[in-house]
């Protein structure tokens, strides 16, 4: 029997495996694709997702392979938050395709001994673990659903996953442009529609946005690249010459939460936890921020070194989290959709303070990146000099409670 079965093996799933290793937890991550999703939903790495892999020793091949992208932006406003004035050593997010940071978390996860089994379906819950569509059970002691936003896991333990349905349609195609933006990068917002373009790996170009056609309670059916081409063309007056598409999607604005992310032996983590429209890149980081969360309180639950209550911790800590998500999306799904001449004046209000107020950009690029995230016991500790000379990153590397002179700092980096 495994002390955990993780279901799903996306950034979530992965890296809760390798923090589960790292404390000493067997562990069996249940990915029912035969193969990775070669089209990367994610592609924003924010500043504490890149402190969290700093803390484990993994950030340098994130850091060598993406773009470093120096501001935010809060509903796609065209005045964007200067990321330089946070208190990090990495003031800026990373672009780098979702398959590629599976690759690199997966390769962490078997590297401390995780175990993942691909092409495997996980039909539903058993007293003894979770049941696979072939009949046969793999007995775990606890069961972590990182199984996005259908998640059986969430289903079959019978959580309640309240919020609303979609009511507009985004779009994104990962194309070819022959004449993209002189910058690479593109904020184009109107009565048309907003678009925002940035450049990926490979020659390829995101294009990603939403028009007054979209707003609407139904699915519009797949995108197709006529439409994408004639969309762009009327909010940027130019299709900048694209071509070739590698990936066309779809994604609407409904918005959900689960009851509980803990209940008796199931926890839920990362989109099986949350869903919600993906303005601002912060889903992944969300969900890898979950598991940081879970993954030494639970390791330390099957070794015996903490009780059962550990557990409840993390639902009392990450589900505000997940509900200032749920607010944060919203709000930007509103500036986003903002196509009436009363929305576009509201937009010029707010991209005005941004430009001109300081303390205003400084806190919406703290809740956008994940630094200003704070829970009862304590606020994440900035990576401090020791007195040894080490750094509180580095110390943070094997996954144990470290002192320092403002307090005990917990294996996730929060004061305990």
């Amino acid at each position: 029997m495994e002390d955990v079965a993780i279901v799903g093996a996306g950034p979530t799933g992965l890296w809760l495996a390798a923090e589960l290793r790292l404390g000493g937890a067997s562990v069996t991550v249940l990915e029912v694709r035969h193969e990775r999703d070669p089209n990367s939903k994610a592609l924003t790495i924010h500043p504490r997702t890149v402190e969290i892999f700093d803390c484990r020793g993994v950030v340098e091949p994130f850091l060598a392979e993406a773009l470093r992208i120096p501001n935010g932006h809060f509903g796609g406003l065209p005045d964007r938050m200067d990321f330089s004035v946070l208190d990090t050593p990495y003031p800026f997010t990373l672009a780098l395709l979702q398959a590629r940071t599976e690759e690199l978390l997966e390769a962490r996860a078997e590297a401390l001994g995780a175990t993942i089994r691909r092409g495997v379906e996980v039909v539903g819950l058993t007293t003894a673990g979770v049941e696979l569509a072939d009949g046969s059970v793999v007995a775990a002691r606890y069961v972590v659903g990182c199984d996005g936003v259908r998640s059986t896991v969430r289903a079959a333990a019978g959580i309640d996953f309240p919020g609303t349905d979609a009511t507009t349609w985004g779009w994104l195609g990962d194309v070819v442009l022959d004449a993209p933006p002189q910058r690479g990068f593109a904020n184009i917002a109107g009565a048309d529609g907003g678009l925002m373009i940035v450049p990926l790996p490979g020659g390829i170009h995101r294009l990603v946005g939403g028009d007054p056609g979209t707003d609407r309670p139904e699915w519009a059916g797949d995108l197709t690249f006529d439409e994408l081409r004639a969309t762009v063309r009327r909010i940027a007056g130019t299709d900048f010459g694209m071509r070739d598409p590698v990936w066309l999607s779809r994604f609407g604005n409904a918005t959900r939460q689960a009851a509980s992310y803990h209940q008796g032996n199931v926890l839920l983590a990362g989109d099986a936890a949350h869903m919600h429209f993906p303005t601002g890149g912060v889903g992944m980081n969300v969900g890898i921020q979950d598991a940081h969360n879970l993954g030494w309180k639970l390791a330390a639950v099957v070794a015996g070194r903490a009780s059962e209550a550990l557990l409840d911790t993390y639902h009392e800590e990450r589900h505000p989290v997940g509900a200032d998500l749920l607010e944060h999306t919203r709000a930007q799904t509103a500036l986003i959709t903002a196509y009436s001449p009363e929305g576009q004046a509201l937009r010029a209000v707010l991209s005005g303070l941004i430009a001109t107020a300081p303390d205003l950009s400084r806190e919406l690029a703290e809740r956008l990146s994940g630094l200003s995230v704070t829970y009862a016991t304590g606020k994440r500790v900035p990576n401090l000099k020791l007195p040894d000379g080490s750094t509180l990153f580095e110390r943070l590397r094997t996954g144990e409670h470290v002192k320092t002179e403002a307090g005990l700092v917990r294996p996730d980096g929060h004061l305990a």
